[in-house]
């Protein structure tokens, strides 16, 4: 039984989001309270994936109390789309924020980055007043994701691997969502491999049997139709004007594979706007978590789709949800990257290079003709999921990490 102390996490994002990031950190944090610790978060007000401002949620600050969670709210500029300049400039409103809140005296402090310079700010002012003991916790690789998605200039990226590799080294441990990140922390950012444990992101939905045809005809998809969905945010890394194209290049071969687009985004009205007048694509708003999972189970494959370039700055939180459903995933990727990687471990289905959407129509006609592939992809996923993806096996390994800083 690890000894109950006081944590705090401070991040961008946490509940009642439901995508991205908010889940794991708010995951997280509930676990150490059922632990008998006590858990503090500072974070942001609710505005993802549609990079708007929920307004359920107004004013400047405000606190609240989730599943034993004291949480602290602060605001800060929400930029759409949220690039460059902009992107910054948020984080170092919400940096000056969360800087000037009362962080309840923890005995370790848990960074969750991206927001890397929200994330560098606290921890300088962890580290000028404080005695606590710093996690930070990685789950996108900020100067790496610049570099693969040609967000900035070179000096732009140098500057933030200075700020992410003062921010990591400054911390007593590290942890990172999988070891291809844990590598690149070591080799391009200094970091000592000692410091740093792997902690994979896990699935956070609830799977259960639900009427697939039921569902299908209520978001009115036919027998005929061989959908192919994709969830989640709809920004730049995820590159899907790609599928676009490929919904394209479906409709001139009429071709039964049917693109559905379930979320929101900064990209999301340009996407709708490039697809216009196309017939096998359609956008689908953001669903609450039961329906959101039937829909998955309702689709006949499940769609990754990473913009080329993009190889290591990050492990989609998609992929942990998909394979808990028992579909076939489709993946459009770097094939040297971390997600082709993980498709290739499960067997969870074809992977095609990012960027050609011919490759992804063939891919989805491929299983839609083959029920043996399709059955083998949709089991060597769930399996990957039972083995690797437990919420279980990721909270003993916070319980590890939280006991020794604890312990030193």
């Amino acid at each position: 039984m690890t000894q109950p102390t006081r944590v705090t996490f401070l991040g961008l994002n946490f509940a009642p989001e439901t995508t991205g990031i908010a889940p794991y950190t708010s995951a997280a944090a509930r676990h150490l309270v059922q632990a008998g610790h006590s858990v503090h978060a500072v974070t942001g007000f609710p505005h993802y994936p549609q990079w708007r401002r929920d307004p359920a949620f107004p004013g400047w600050r405000a606190s609240s109390e989730d599943a034993g969670v004291a949480v602290t709210r602060v605001t800060h500029w929400v930029p759409n789309p949220p690039r460059g300049l902009k992107r910054l400039i948020s984080e170092i409103t919400f940096g000056l924020h969360q800087t000037a809140t009362t962080w309840r005296g923890p005995a370790i402090t848990v960074f969750v980055t991206p927001a890397l310079f929200s994330s560098a700010m606290c921890m300088a002012r962890s580290r000028a007043f404080s005695r606590s003991k710093r996690v930070v916790w990685v789950q996108d690789l900020y100067s790496q994701g610049m570099s693969e998605t040609d967000e900035g200039g070179g000096l732009a990226v140098r500057i933030a691997a200075a700020v992410e590799r003062w921010t990591l080294r400054s911390a007593d441990a590290v942890v990172a969502i999988h070891p291809a990140m844990a590598d690149r922390m070591v080799q391009d950012l200094g970091v000592e491999r000692s410091r740093i444990t792997v902690i994979p992101n896990w699935s956070h939905i609830t799977v259960a049997e639900t009427d697939r045809e039921e569902t299908r005809r209520r978001l009115g998809w036919s027998e005929s139709d061989y959908v192919v969905l994709h969830a989640g945010n709809m920004g730049k890394k995820q590159g899907l004007s790609n599928v676009v194209a490929a919904a394209q290049v479906a409709e001139a071969a009429n071709s039964p594979v049917k693109f559905v687009m379930l979320g929101d985004g900064a990209e999301r009205e340009h996407l709708q706007a490039s697809a216009a007048g196309c017939g096998n694509i359609e956008f689908v708003d953001p669903l609450p978590d039961e329906e959101f999972t039937a829909t998955l189970q309702a689709a006949d494959a499940l769609l990754i789709n990473e913009l080329p370039g993009v190889r290591e700055m990050a492990v989609p939180s998609k992929l942990t949800s998909y394979f808990a459903t028992r579909r076939p995933v489709i993946a459009a990727t770097d094939p040297e990257g971390i997600v082709a990687s993980i498709m290739n471990a499960a067997g969870a289905g074809p992977v095609v290079r990012s960027g050609d959407p011919e490759g992804l129509v063939q891919a989805a006609e491929m299983l839609r003709d083959d029920p043996e592939m399709t059955t083998r992809a949709a089991e060597g996923g769930f399996r990957y999921f039972e083995e690797r993806l437990s919420a279980d096996g990721a909270f003993a390994a916070w319980d590890t990490v939280i006991a020794s800083l604890d312990a030193r």
